[in-house]
């Protein structure tokens, strides 16, 4: 038999022998050879990019991520979008140490392949010991890192690796009743996304939870202290 030259990473391994070896061998020929996200994988010389601008209200400089993505298998029914690499970019020079070494770390992560989903669960419950701010719309964000986190938890969704949590029907139907209900008792709305006397739902991390029929209900989420 002459030698065989493999010239992809090897990701498992499967001993054949003489009586599974002629069953085998139709199943892995209709299988097709698909390519995955792994550190040696070339960096082609156009990558497609989205950019992200976020503005905190602890510097009035914003930062600007840009997330670039590969596209694997293209033109197959299989094509998908996957992160390569992540920069961020400030006028605002005081966090660039560790804002650099958190995107090589990130991109490293990006480039290993597998799941990187991880990393948003991990980067959006880092809490920043001064306090974090709330953003427009009500939304807390408990440190600068967190938001980057959920930056790129946004840009995830868009390119298909996490799959947005869609709220039913009913579920849109009640919480709209207990919006009009709610301004129906305290005079018209003031335009803003929730009624200013709101207060933070730890469920959803929104600014959006009132005091309705003596318990206190989340306008964004749906949460009740009542169950």
């Amino acid at each position: 038999m002459s030698p065989h030259k493999i010239n992809k990473k090897i990701v498992g391994y499967k001993v054949l022998t003489k009586d599974n070896n002629e069953a085998a061998a139709p199943a892995e020929a209709e299988k097709p050879s698909l390519e995955e996200m792994h550190e040696n994988v070339e960096r082609p010389e156009v990558l497609l990019g989205s950019t992200y601008k976020i503005k905190t209200p602890q510097s009035e400089h914003a930062l600007y991520i840009t997330i670039n993505d590969m596209v694997l298998n293209m033109g197959t029914a299989h094509e998908e979008r996957r992160p390569y690499e992540i920069f961020i970019n400030s006028k605002n020079m005081e966090h660039f140490q560790w804002v650099l070494a958190l995107t090589r770390v990130i991109s490293a992560v990006f480039r290993k392949g597998g799941d990187a989903t991880f990393l948003v669960e991990e980067m959006k419950a880092v809490f920043d010991p001064r306090g974090g701010y709330f953003k427009k719309g009500g939304v807390f964000m408990p440190s600068l890192v967190a938001e980057i986190g959920t930056a790129i938890e946004t840009h995830m969704k868009h390119i298909g690796m996490i799959k947005p949590e869609k709220l039913s029907d009913r579920h849109q139907q009640f919480l709209a009743e207990k919006r009009a209900e709610f301004e129906a008792q305290h005079g018209e709305s003031d335009g803003s996304a929730f009624p200013e006397q709101a207060v933070l739902c730890n469920k959803c991390s929104t600014k959006a939870m009132v005091l309705m029929d003596g318990c206190m209900t989340c306008l964004n989420c749906g949460e009740s202290k009542c169950g």
